[in-house]
């Protein structure tokens, strides 16, 4: 059964949007993508990504990789989302790193055959399971994990043997833009590559038709990327935004409560998928967590979270315009409040 026809040049052009100055620029054009995939397809087919030392040596880059620039993915997440430098290590390079080391550590014994339970019809056989990989993946990450959730996928997809295509969030910039530049020099050339595109134009990528897509953002988007999907009957995994509301009974330990609700909340400057959209409390802790929520606030990040190293920055003026309507129609501010659109700063905030 023959690929379905690739969507024409006209259509992917009619979606290239100018860089704004000084950015960047942050595009793979299409012509380049279809070749980009071509070569993904044609190094699977000759068995390049088969043999465990293969693998093996691609994981052992990916963790070199983080180590040696660590510096520079500080300062990439720095400039995109002024995330502290303990989040950027923590909460994105180890997250990785570790993932890596985990699929080293297992990659043999994931490779083995499998054996697996006869019944009265295989009696007489060797029954195995062997696990093979799918072919040529597409990784869309996202703006508010974007090493992490480029990378963890890779791991993955690396460790079964698989090609990758790797599409950094555009709203990171700096980010995308240091991917793009390492990956090359660290994995092998043919197998995986780097696709600058904007979110608009990942649907028509995904028409080209591969064996795997992964993709992590918005229901409205994630939509979209599953319909192109099901077009050529592509599996998705999709890890789509959410509600995520937090209870708290009259029971809870209200001070170890409020360090995990305001480390889940305020991290990345809540723009995190774990983040609590919001809590449920009892009304005999109403005003003790309240409180308690203010102390550990200050405790986390001073007085003035603008002047705190520790304090993120919104990714872009669109999430801060829409993160700023949403507070102004949210009930009373008990903490916080403070806006500074020139630095898409929002301060630390608690309302009821």
């Amino acid at each position: 059964m023959s690929s379905p026809p690739s969507p024409s040049s006209n259509r992917w052009f009619k979606a290239l949007r100018r860089t704004r100055l000084g950015e960047p620029c942050l595009r793979t054009y299409p012509l380049e993508c279809v070749d980009l995939l071509r070569r993904a397809r044609i190094a699977f087919q000759a068995g390049r990504t088969l043999k465990e030392g293969f693998r093996l040596a691609q994981l052992e880059a990916v963790v070199r990789m983080l180590e040696e620039h660590e510096c520079d993915f500080v300062d990439a997440l720095g400039r995109d989302l002024h995330k502290p430098r303990f989040e950027t290590v923590v909460f994105e390079l180890i997250t990785v790193k570790n993932e890596a080391l985990h699929a080293i550590s297992n990659l043999k014994k994931w490779m083995e055959p499998q054996s697996v339970e006869k019944n009265l019809s295989t009696s007489l056989d060797e029954c195995l399971v062997i696990s093979e990989p799918l072919g040529v993946v597409f990784i869309m990450g996202t703006w508010c994990s974007p090493v992490q959730m480029c990378l963890v996928p890779l791991v993955g997809a690396i460790a079964a043997g698989n090609c990758a295509l790797i599409s950094p969030s555009e709203y990171t910039v700096h980010t995308a833009e240091l991917l793009n530049r390492l990956i090359p020099f660290y994995l092998d050339n043919e197998c995986f590559h780097v696709v600058l595109a904007g979110i608009s134009d990942l649907p028509e990528i995904v028409e080209l038709k591969f064996d795997h897509v992964f993709f992590t953002g918005n229901r409205e988007d994630g939509s979209k990327i599953a319909l192109a999907a099901a077009r050529t009957l592509t599996p998705v995994t999709l890890i789509l935004g959410g509600k995520n509301p937090c209870y708290v009974d009259q029971h809870c330990d209200i001070a170890t409560t409020v360090q995990r609700i305001a480390w889940a909340r305020f991290h990345n400057a809540g723009q995190s998928i774990m983040a609590p959209s919001y809590i449920l409390c009892h009304t005999d802790v109403k005003a003790r967590l309240v409180q308690a929520l203010k102390c550990c606030l200050m405790q986390f990040y001073g007085p003035d979270p603008r002047e705190s190293r520790s304090f993120g920055r919104m990714v872009n003026l669109e999430f801060f315009n829409r993160t700023r309507e949403l507070l102004w129609r949210s009930g009373k501010v008990v903490v916080g409040g403070q806006v500074t659109e020139a630095e898409k700063y929002i301060g630390k905030n608690l309302h009821h």
